[in-house]
């Protein structure tokens, strides 16, 4: 696999206010929303450079298949574990920006339930000239799950909490966030894909969506960010009510039960 590291790719993007408005809508945030030329909120980069592929260049789960740019692992199942980002400088609504992409890292491993990919990929984003975010993004493949095999226990999530957000998260959200992302893994939308194929108890609500409300949770509490790093350490289903969490620099996503479904820390 060394011949794929520091590969990389480049992407541009017009940051079309439009899609900031329409994010600004589904996550029901107050008013108002971006204008053209005004800074983004963290994060919000997600909307755009994205990577559309015709139906012919997917995978079953419905993103674009390994072995172009990131190599075939041989391991089907995907999932962004967590990932760092430095802000830098904000990034503009309506002011084109470019994103280079660079395979920094794989690693093969063998883990409790069998084989496992890493593989982080380094984002920079750069807006008139200047680099304005540095992102780096964990993604784990995996082989599907053994149906005959307990589901591995989710950590248990502190209580301790200064500050707590509650939030539900319906299908027509995830299924918006899904869009605006270009985000075609079927476990967000797919009920029977995600059960039958991939383990899951249901819909799944996507790993940055919560990373992306922590960020705002931390920017309304404690000021503007200079870095965030999250981890993904047990799915949210869809139907389940989460508590987002924040103590100092140190936040968490709470699901039922008491399971810590992410960890994060703002800087």
């Amino acid at each position: 696999m060394q011949q794929f590291i520091d590969k990389s790719q480049t992407t541009s993007c017009a940051m079309d206010a439009a899609r900031a408005t329409a994010l600004h809508a589904a996550l029901a945030l107050p008013d108002p929303a971006p204008q053209p030329g005004d800074a983004l909120p963290p994060f919000w980069h997600q909307i755009y450079f994205w990577d559309a592929q015709p139906p012919e260049y997917l995978g079953r789960d419905g993103h674009p298949k390994t072995g172009d740019f990131i190599p075939d692992l041989g391991l089907p199942r995907r999932m962004w574990a967590g990932g760092r980002l430095q802000f830098h400088a904000p990034l503009r609504s309506a002011t084109p920006a470019s994103k280079t992409t660079t395979i920094e890292a794989i690693t093969q491993k063998q883990g409790r339930t069998g084989p496992l990919a890493f593989v982080t990929l380094r984002h920079e984003i750069t807006q008139c000239g200047s680099l304005c975010v540095t992102e780096h993004q964990n993604l784990v493949y995996r082989n599907d799950p053994d149906p005959n095999a307990p589901n591995p226990a989710a950590p248990t999530a502190r209580t301790d909490e200064t500050t707590c957000e509650r939030h539900s998260f319906s299908a027509t959200l995830l299924f918006r966030y899904s869009a605006l992302t270009m985000n075609g893994h079927r476990i967000h939308y797919d009920e029977p894909y995600a059960r039958n194929t991939e383990g899951y108890a249901g819909l799944v609500t996507h790993g940055p969506l919560l990373a992306q409300l922590l960020m705002l949770m931390a920017e309304r509490h404690l000021g503007p960010l200079k870095t965030f790093t999250f981890r993904a350490t047990a799915p949210l289903v869809q139907q389940e009510t989460a508590d987002l969490c924040l103590k100092g620099k140190s936040l968490w996503v709470r699901g039922p039960d008491g399971q810590q479904c992410m960890e994060a820390t703002a800087g």
